[in-house]
């Protein structure tokens, strides 16, 4: 230990002599060293932790968090050790802050505008609303199920998907024929509908920071999107009864909207487009947008308080009730998939994208039942580090599979985890699996709407 600490010691120091300068040398293999096989048997362990935790009940940020940092931290005793260069090693884990940073600012913007409106009481009156109707209870899935869908491109699928679930269990608290397939519409719907909008879904966000393609490119994914979400809906929408849900009027008294709630809603959609403008245009990160838009809710806020006083709305308690869990996940998971790219092994991975192997569009279709075992946001981005050759068309492709394919099991995505969370004991592993096939439907009707579009008419190129 102590000749480590002492290696560590010198090296760091010899960098420091040399200015840090960047290195230019050729990354090695560390595939078949003790540090490739150590880190991953950590990884697998790790994401096992992660997919088992509501068995252990343990927040899956902490394992991701854990093995994100501890593979790097491996990763550079070896270099130690072995004399090589620490200069691709800091150059990696600089570059791979910046990439976290700039998705991890823009989730932190986009959540804090969700638990403001939340605060402001937007979502209690959209409940109340939809409560009151006297819909029977396949309108309110139909109705709930297309909120979910063209809200999660601009909310994001998990709090799209967390929101109605509120509203499925204030409707019904017991039937499980209309509270199963709801939910399932749900996290269909939300996930489908973050797969064309790069702030739909965490993956997407990814794909479009990357460079993949730009704001308008995602959009054309919204025909193959909505067909297979309403291929699996129209299907599910068959177990779900006509009646009417007994509501009692007088127990439910209407919500009201805090004082300036619509300006807030207002401030939300011109910081998204802020953030499209400053990538697209500016080119700057998108995140250079979110965060100016979150300065002017700043200065919003301060004018709220100045007239209401410091109750009415306090945007530092909103930011307080942001799930941080979801932010160290997000960066434990990438820092862990960032550390096996580095190592070598993402590289053997794709391998499969060649065209003597799979090809591309096999292996994207593959990357979405993946994206469903595993969950999409770790598949997502060692596709993206993999980097693998391919076109405008199959990185939409591969956009779609892995946002639509997390809805094949329930905890595929994180959507459907906190939709699980929400109806614990109704909405489980085992009632998603039994119309499981369902969505196996609506998934290769998207592919196949994908087909016509680009390869067949060649409309989105």
């Amino acid at each position: 230990m102590l000749k480590v600490l002492l290696t560590l010691l010198f090296t760091s120091a010899a960098l420091y002599a040399g200015g840090g300068a960047i290195s230019t040398a050729e990354t090695p293999d560390l595939t078949m060293t003790w540090v490739g096989f150590a880190c991953l048997f950590i990884f697998a362990i790790g994401y096992y932790f992660v997919a088992a935790e509501e068995k252990y009940e343990i927040d899956k940020a902490k394992p991701a968090l854990f093995i994100g940092t501890f593979m790097f931290i491996l990763i550079a005793i070896y270099y130690a050790l072995n004399g090589l260069d620490v200069g691709l090693l800091e150059n990696e884990v600089n570059h791979l802050i910046l990439e976290i940073a700039g998705i991890f600012f823009f989730l932190f913007v986009a959540m804090t505008y969700i638990e403001s409106l939340i605060h402001m009481g937007v979502f209690d009156r959209l409940k109340y609303n939809l409560v009151t109707k006297g819909y029977t209870y396949r309108k309110l899935f139909w109705v709930t199920g297309f909120i979910a869908f063209f809200l999660s491109p601009i909310a994001d699928n998990l709090t799209t998907a967390l929101i109605l679930a509120t509203v499925l269990i204030t409707i019904e608290k017991e039937r499980k024929d209309f509270l199963v397939p709801g939910a399932i519409n749900i996290v269909v719907a939300a996930n489908a509908g973050g797969a064309w909008s790069p702030f739909g879904d965490i993956t997407t966000l990814m794909a479009w920071t990357a460079g993949k393609g730009t704001f308008a490119d995602f959009l054309f994914l919204l025909p193959a999107s909505l067909i297979g979400y309403l291929a699996t809906a129209f299907i599910l929408s068959k177990f779900v009864p006509e009646e009417v849900p007994f509501f009692d009027a007088e127990k439910e008294k209407k919500p009201e909207m805090a004082e300036g709630a619509k300006v807030v809603m207002v401030l939300g959609i011109f910081t998204i487009a802020t953030a499209v403008l400053s990538h697209q245009v500016l080119h700057l990160p998108a995140m250079w947008g979110m965060m100016f838009g979150l300065a002017v809710l700043k200065v919003y806020s301060y004018g709220l308080k100045k007239k209401y006083g410091s109750e009415h709305f306090n945007i530092f308690h909103s930011i307080a009730k942001i799930e941080n869990n979801t932010l160290m996940f997000f960066f434990g998971i990438l820092a862990a998939v960032g550390a096996l790219y580095f190592i070598g092994w993402l590289a053997l991975a794709a391998v499969v994208y060649d065209p003597s192997v799979l090809g591309p569009t096999w292996s994207n279709i593959g990357v979405g039942f993946l994206s469903a075992i595993v969950d999409n946001i770790p598949v997502m981005s060692a596709v993206l580090k993999a980097n693998p050759t391919m076109g405008l068309d199959q990185w939409m492709l591969v956009t779609l599979t892995a946002g639509v394919g997390g809805s094949m099991i329930s905890f595929g995505s994180a959507a459907g985890v906190g939709v699980m969370g929400k109806l614990h004991g109704i909405y489980t592993f085992g009632a998603h699996m039994k119309y499981a096939w369902t969505i196996v439907i609506g998934y290769f009707v998207s592919i196949a709407v994908w087909y016509l579009q680009y390869q067949m008419l060649g409309i989105g190129h």
